[in-house]
């Protein structure tokens, strides 16, 4: 049994912020405007892409970022919900990819495609002499 036979095309996932001040790229770049950063933007889809089908992996494997192709069309101020979107769209043997997307209410700010590679998290720690750390899975 392959690590991908669970993920289907069309699974999806979102990951739902609301836009805080801690997200903009006036947080990590002085003298630029309090909008949302786009490595935040990339964060947040690659989340919902990972939350798409970390239930279908066998247990003891994760999926982990491998490449971001994304366009940031708009800025979106502190206060406002974005929803970043993820829909599995190809299938490899050893990876997925998304279409991404990225929306502030029904304005579109962010698009392209994020592609994750299926690793098993002993093996990959071992490879790398790392350890996995407890995190939030907000």
């Amino acid at each position: 049994m392959g690590v991908l036979d669970n993920v289907t095309i069309g699974m999806t996932a979102e990951k739902i912020v609301t836009m805080t001040s801690e997200m903009t790229v006036g947080h990590f770049v002085a003298q630029m405007p309090q909008v949302y950063a786009t490595p935040m933007m990339i964060l947040h889809m690659e989340m919902a892409a990972g939350f798409a089908i970390a239930s279908h992996l066998p247990e003891g494997f994760v999926s982990v970022g491998m490449d971001v192709k994304v366009r940031h069309l708009a800025a979106t101020p502190v206060g406002r919900t974005v929803r970043a979107i993820a829909r599995v769209i190809q299938i490899d043997p050893k990876s997925v990819v998304f279409e991404v997307e990225a929306w502030d209410g029904d304005r579109k700010i962010g698009d392209g495609t994020h592609r994750r590679g299926i690793v098993n998290v002993v093996e990959f720690e071992e490879r790398f002499g790392v350890r996995q750390l407890a995190l939030s899975s907000d």
